[in-house]
């Protein structure tokens, strides 16, 4: 039986197609109030985790007129998901493989899904490999191309080597780095967000991911152009999907987000006033945004 947290959710594991232990948080309402209705799975970023959608996820899983089942995702490497001693399984092939695993494990055959930056990377390769998996789409602050200026500059923060001493050091150096493209956030905000990002081990804040994830981006050839998805981003064109934007981000041109919509007519595109890559989810007037478009979904 999955352990019950005071704070919503039960904590569920499951073992990926390679036998790693991978970690979910499942925010489940009483399934009568949630009958007909499909769940919401969120994926986070690159070094982030379940902690990053909390406040959203008790928001709709407790919402008063439409509650779902909102579950959250540990990828491989990160959060409470074990680490892999095989450094090259972190990739986007085989984490979107250990998405299809927890679906499996949790029993969910279609679903409504959040990818935040490399969540929604992995939701282009779900959408070309299992699109009947796929109800609906948000994405957070990503699309088919990445500018090299945002992703080599992820890189250099997540190597720069500086580690807090304490908690309020934790939020003062996210602050530092981030405090420019995110002017929405109040200092509780960037207190919360240091919640997020680390783990308290022996009383100081370590970042909670493992360290060869962000080693990775060293390797990153930024003299040559960076893949693109588009290819991919045609199996999400099919579908509803709304994308959100940092309005400072440095990830997500105005540019591709143009392009998007040109190629799916549909898309809803919000734009998160004074934050920038990736949005914090519940700030602002997002979640009401969220809880529109999901009244459209099954």
């Amino acid at each position: 039986m999955p352990d019950t947290d005071a704070d919503g959710f039960q904590e569920r594991f499951f073992t990926s197609s390679d036998g790693l232990r991978l970690y979910a948080r499942d925010y489940q309402p009483d399934q009568a109030v949630t009958a007909g209705r499909l769940p919401v799975i969120c994926l986070p970023g690159l070094t982030r985790n379940t902690r990053d959608f909390h406040p959203l996820a008790l928001l709709l899983s407790r919402d008063t007129t439409m509650p779902r089942r909102v579950i959250a995702l540990d990828s491989r490497g990160r959060g409470n998901s074990a680490w892999d001693e095989n450094k090259a399984n972190y990739n986007l092939a085989i984490e979107a493989g250990d998405v299809l695993a927890a679906c499996e494990a949790l029993g969910i055959e279609r679903a409504i899904f959040v990818g935040t930056s490399r969540g929604g990377l992995i939701l282009h390769l779900i959408a070309a490999t299992r699109p009947d998996l796929l109800e609906a789409v948000i994405l957070n602050d990503i699309g088919p191309v990445l500018e090299a200026e945002g992703l080599a500059r992820i890189r250099d923060y997540l190597n720069s080597g500086r580690k807090p001493a304490d908690w309020n050091e934790a939020g003062d150096i996210l602050k530092e780095n981030h405090g420019a493209s995110f002017t929405a956030l109040a200092e509780e905000d960037w207190r919360e967000m240091a919640l997020a990002l680390y783990r308290d081990i022996g009383g100081r804040p370590v970042a909670d991911f493992d360290p060869a994830i962000a080693e990775a981006l060293k390797s990153i050839d930024f003299s040559q152009p960076l893949p693109d998805l588009w290819g991919q981003f045609e199996g999400l064109s099919r579908l509803p999907l709304m994308l959100i934007r940092g309005e400072n981000t440095s990830l997500l041109s105005l540019e591709s987000a143009g392009e998007m919509a040109r190629r799916h007519s549909g898309m809803i595109l919000h734009t998160a006033e004074g934050q920038g890559h990736a949005p914090l989810l519940h700030l602002g007037n997002i979640p009401t945004t969220i809880r529109v478009f999901l009244d459209t979904c099954r």
